[in-house]
């Protein structure tokens, strides 16, 4: 099956709804596309991208938030400090996105779109999940596995589509 063709504010936006499910998964998956030619910007020279101990520290805090977001001590992604991480995860990896545009700097677009993007995906997550578990009488452990595996998923469907 061919793959959809995204521009740049196309990624920022889907990888900030992304942000807004797991902050950190975005931030892992542009470490793991460091050398891919689909998402080619000035991103891949920012200090935490170029180095190889910074990419690892990405991977790792992206793993570690599939973890902690099961901690019972986890607040929601819609509580005030950590809907604004969110908000700030979803601007930076927007910001990324913005800087592959072939003649055009889309930074501030990128960033906005990402930004908005995160906003949308926390609500839509945090009540998406709850509307599952209370639906279904699923357990909440199990349909935020099946949310980690989207967001993973979703991650790196967005990173390696063709440019457009």
């Amino acid at each position: 099956m061919p793959s959809t063709a995204l521009s740049p504010l196309a990624r920022a936006a889907l990888l900030g709804v992304l942000s807004g499910a797991r902050s950190a998964t975005p931030f892992a998956g542009l470490a793991l596309a460091r050398d891919s030619r689909t998402v080619i910007g000035s991103w891949q020279e920012w200090a935490l991208f170029r180095s190889p101990i910074g990419r690892v520290i990405a991977v790792a805090a992206g793993a570690g938030e599939l973890v902690g977001d099961k901690l019972p001590s986890t607040p929601s992604r819609v509580a005030g400090g950590a809907l604004f991480g969110r908000i700030a995860a979803g601007a930076v990896v927007g910001l990324a996105m913005g800087t592959t545009q072939l003649r055009a700097d889309r930074r501030l677009q990128g960033a906005l779109v990402g930004a908005a993007g995160a906003l949308v995906g926390s609500f839509a997550g945090y009540l998406g999940r709850k509307a599952v578990v209370e639906r279904t009488g699923l357990p909440d452990l199990a349909v935020a596995l099946v949310e980690d595996a989207l967001t993973v998923g979703g991650t790196a469907a967005v990173l390696r589509a063709p440019r457009r």
